[in-house]
């Protein structure tokens, strides 16, 4: 019978060794946090702190810059040697506490419900393994329903394969550098995001003006009522009949809600196109969302947009942006007020200058949005085929 190799399917060429089989209690050792409320936390305050729930929310497998601070007394205080690997000890669901990160530093506060890890191994290495291969076995192991927690004694018993220090620092390095260029990546994103809204609010306010073909000033904008840019269409013909989705069909089902495309269909009845762009708007939230694709509509709360003569629907959509809406009975923003509102536009050649300034700069942060996703989707496969 041939030996079993206990190896990962992609590994560094200089390192041959077999990885070692331990339970997490043989290598390391457990402690809690403690204290640290979300009343604690002060701006400008003396301690540098982490709390649980931050874990779900800001950090990653790594935390070097810390977000909280506090002023409680360093007596009633736990703090980081370095190299410490935090995982909450309680939360709402079992995946959600499955979540390692290693402070980096040390005198960092760590608060209550935080399972703290003390190894000699690489706690950026054994960070990103648990979040990956050992994320769903973490879960296994938490206790609960309503208020899930999550015990030293149960990740004790983890089972991990570990290769030598060397290999873990150097897999760490790795994943690291890769995390550097997805955060970078995002920081990009937001800065673009962050120049559109800037132009758009001096678009808007005619701070910034585009000239003519001829190099002449357009005309003065004017008011018009919304109901005679746009029309609307209750999306009843064009929705989807079920709700399983699959990325094996072809068909975006979409809303106007937080999710965009929910997901596709195979149903080829009932598609709306007109081959023109159209705006998806939410009665109940008045989210707007720019399509020009072939869809399925999730909700009848959802109208669809199109554009009138001499209406650019690309520069409505952005205009529908900078209104503040006021929300109707029930929460709702019934269309017969929305059409009724009154909104300032320029001349349609203007609108296309406005619309077509501002796609250039879609392009640029869709650009950036489709690096991220491929970066994110590599990272993830990295992650599978570096760890056993």
């Amino acid at each position: 019978m041939e030996k079993q190799i206990n190896i990962p399917r992609l590994r560094f060429p200089e390192f041959k060794d077999d990885w070692g089989k331990h339970n997490l209690g043989e290598i390391a050792s457990f402690s809690k946090g403690k204290g640290i409320s979300k009343a604690d936390i002060i701006e400008g305050g003396a301690i540098e702190c982490i709390r649980y729930g931050e874990l779900y929310t800001i950090y990653g497998e790594t935390i070097s810059n810390v977000r909280s601070r506090t002023n409680i007394d360093v007596s009633n205080l736990v703090f980081s040697e370095g190299n410490d690997v935090i995982i909450p000890a309680s939360g709402e669901t079992k995946i959600d506490i499955a979540t390692a990160s290693c402070v980096l530093r040390k005198g960092i506060a760590l608060g209550g419900d935080l399972n703290i890890i003390k190894t000699k191994n690489n706690g950026v290495f054994l960070s990103y393994y648990l979040n990956s291969k050992k994320k769903l076995k973490i879960a296994r192991l938490a206790q609960g329903v309503s208020v899930v927690h999550l015990y030293s004694s149960q990740l004790s018993q983890l089972e991990l394969n570990l290769p030598d220090l060397p290999e873990q620092q150097k897999i760490a390095t790795f994943l690291t550098a890769a995390d550097d260029k997805l955060q970078a990546l995002k920081k990009k994103k937001a800065l673009l995001e962050q120049y559109k809204k800037g132009v758009m609010q001096k678009l808007f306010s005619q701070e910034l003006r585009f000239k003519d073909e001829n190099g002449g000033d357009f005309p003065e904008w004017s008011n018009e009522i919304l109901g005679n840019c746009l029309d609307y269409k209750q999306p009843t013909n064009y929705l989807v009949s079920s709700t399983e989705y699959s990325d094996n069909h072809s068909i975006p089902v979409v809303t106007a809600g937080k999710t965009f495309i929910l997901g596709y269909t195979n149903e080829t009845t009932g598609i709306f196109n007109t081959g023109l762009p159209v705006i998806i708007f939410d009665d109940f939230t008045t989210a707007s969302q720019f399509v020009d694709f072939p869809f399925k509509a999730k909700s009848s709360a959802m109208k669809i947009l199109t554009a009138k003569l001499n209406t650019s629907i690309k520069f409505m959509y952005e205009a529908l942006q900078m209104i503040n809406y006021e929300k109707g009975a029930h929460g709702r923003h019934w269309i017969s007020v929305f059409a009724k509102m009154e909104i300032l536009i320029p001349s349609f050649d203007e609108q296309i200058k406005i619309a077509s300034f501002l796609s250039k700069i879609d392009e640029k942060i869709n650009q950036v949005a489709e690096q991220i996703a491929q970066t994110a989707t590599w990272k993830k496969g990295l992650l599978q085929k570096m760890f056993i």
